[in-house]
């Protein structure tokens, strides 16, 4: 297949060009090569690579700032899409657009199912789910796919904080209230592979299975990692930030069964195969 990936550089975008790109035609795009908030250049250049599937990765994802910089996260996650969208139904392109578990309010008190009223607190779940909603109604063959916690090998994320803390420190404190399914970018990379190839149109939620606390993933981080350091759980109210956290981001993986796709592994499973990937990738830079 012709894919186009947006946010070619993002933590993401970046595992996902990894992964298909032997199998199939990939054109990653990052800001230098497509803006996503200019509609016109949208146009010109999915006419000129005509892909037949469209996987929107790029997102304004700062959460925090976002409550601050309204306009900027709009700008990119809604009227970005809506850009793309129009773009992708212009030359018949599958559209799978990258979501969140943020466009939940996270008072439920069992994982969340694809059709649930979203509610979001924060700015940023806020434009993403305008950003769904834009998808919805402008493309006819469209993949909204909901995925939380993610840490692969490329950029910033919690597993490379959690390390990178415990060379310094002797303890730790992390967060044991707030619940859900941590994602390794590879993982879910294999999972769109899979899904872009179909037709099932429609929502899935993609994380890895299962579902654990910060504070929990923080303990396992260290136990695989054969790290020794004292890790204490503690309250949302603790660490007080900008943006609201949904308490349980927990997802339910039904739209994966029901349209008979594999689901993801485990999310210490997933864990295990990271830290391995980050282990050897270390070596290679020796």
């Amino acid at each position: 297949m012709r894919i186009v990936v947006t946010g070619a550089n993002g933590q993401l975008g970046q595992d996902v060009i990894k992964q298909l790109g032997a199998k199939h035609e990939v054109h990653g795009l990052g800001r230098e090569q497509l803006d996503i908030t200019n509609e016109t250049q949208c146009l010109e250049v999915l006419k000129a690579l005509k892909p037949e599937v469209i996987i929107h990765s790029a997102a304004y994802t700062a959460v925090d700032l976002a409550e601050t910089e309204e306009a900027i996260a709009y700008r990119v996650n809604a009227d970005g899409t809506k850009n793309l969208a129009v773009a992708a139904e212009s030359i018949g392109a599958k559209f799978c657009y990258i979501s969140t578990d943020y466009v939940f309010d996270g008072t439920a008190k069992s994982a969340y199912r694809e059709n649930d009223d979203t509610n979001p607190q924060s700015v940023y779940g806020k434009s993403k789910r305008a950003g769904e909603q834009h998808v919805e109604s402008l493309s006819s063959k469209y993949f909204i796919v909901r995925t939380s916690w993610v840490y692969g090998i490329y950029g910033t994320n919690f597993v490379k904080t959690m390390l990178n803390l415990a060379q310094t420190r002797d303890s730790l404190k992390v967060v044991s209230d707030q619940y859900g399914s941590p994602t390794y970018t590879v993982d879910l990379a294999l999972f769109l592979e899979q899904l872009v190839q179909t037709e099932l149109y429609g929502i899935y939620h993609a994380s890895n299975s299962g579902v654990c606390s910060w504070y929990d993933f923080a303990c396992a981080i260290f136990e695989e990692s054969g790290v020794k350091i004292k890790v204490d759980p503690c309250t949302t109210e603790e660490f007080p930030r900008p943006a609201p956290r949904p308490r349980n981001s927990a997802i339910e993986h039904e739209a994966i069964r029901a349209n008979g796709f594999e689901d993801l592994r485990p999310w210490r499973e997933g864990l295990r195969a990271f830290l391995k990937e980050l282990g050897e990738s270390k070596d290679e830079n020796r």
